[in-house]
């Protein structure tokens, strides 16, 4: 991959972050709220909807950014020379990849966001300052394995079908995709991997939201489903299914869009 490229996703991902993260941030709260343990009401209800939005926005530019540089790069080294068919195992072997690299800065955005969302009588700093005071360093990559656990599985289905649909557009009419339809094409692909993925999520949010020293706060994926499973049943494993669906489409619509148009301008 070109050095010239390599900016250009690097800078184009980084934009598409910002753009998505902020425009979809009070849908991504009321998900958020919907899947505390404490529930919809007790967390905030609609109160204080941009609750976290500081963390959001310093983590979104360079999370966005790393992953499609890695995603990019990674597409690169394997593409050349593979077969057609190969495709799909290339994008989901890239995807993951950059969700790995991405996680290590998203996700101490992601529980800083999150704690101020289900408490939106305080503030982005004293939380931060409160979970480094008793939780340390550590405390910050409190369900980094289950964010990963989480992301894999939804680039495993979102990538793959989002570059396939580009390619049956693309055949379809007899040139590339624009931007806007690549965006179309997005926000199919995260709307079915959001829906497919949200108990995953579910137990992701209650290890980040779970007070430390309990069962959850121990990081273990499986033994948080299975409480939700318990209490709460099937309805537990997916609260959150419709607003999470939306703010993704959404979110795959302008994401998707947005790192293309930006990526075209600047190459």
């Amino acid at each position: 991959m070109e050095p010239c490229e390599s900016w250009a996703a690097l800078a184009a991902g980084g934009v598409a972050g910002v753009c998505v993260d902020l425009i979809l941030f009070p849908l991504d709260t009321v998900k958020t709220r919907l899947q505390s343990p404490q529930g919809f009401r007790k967390a905030g209800g609609f109160r204080g909807i941009y609750a976290g939005v500081p963390s959001a926005a310093i983590g979104s530019f360079p999370n966005a950014a790393a992953f499609f540089i890695t995603y990019e790069n990674v597409k690169s080294v394997l593409h050349p020379g593979s077969a057609s068919y190969l495709s799909p195992a290339t994008h989901m072997v890239a995807a993951s990849l950059g969700e790995v690299v991405a996680c290590l800065i998203r996700v101490p955005s992601e529980v800083i966001k999150q704690r101020a969302q289900v408490s939106p009588s305080s503030t982005t700093l004293q939380i931060l300052s409160h979970t480094l005071y008793h939780e340390g360093i550590q405390g910050l990559y409190r369900g980094y394995k289950s964010t990963v656990l989480r992301e894999i599985p939804f680039s495993l289905v979102q990538f793959p079908l989002w570059e396939s649909l580009k390619d049956l557009w693309s055949w379809k009419q007899g040139h590339v995709v624009d931007s806007w339809q690549s965006a179309v094409c997005g926000a199919f692909a995260g709307g079915f991997a959001a829906a497919v993925t949200t108990p995953l999520d579910v137990a992701k949010t209650r290890i980040m939201l779970a007070k430390a020293g309990s069962s959850n706060a121990s990081g273990n994926v499986l033994a948080a489903l299975s409480g939700i499973w318990r209490t709460q049943g099937l309805p537990g494993l997916f609260a959150g299914v419709v607003p999470r669906m939306a703010a993704i489409s959404l979110g795959g619509f302008i994401f998707l869009g947005t790192y293309e148009k930006t990526r075209q301008l600047l190459l």
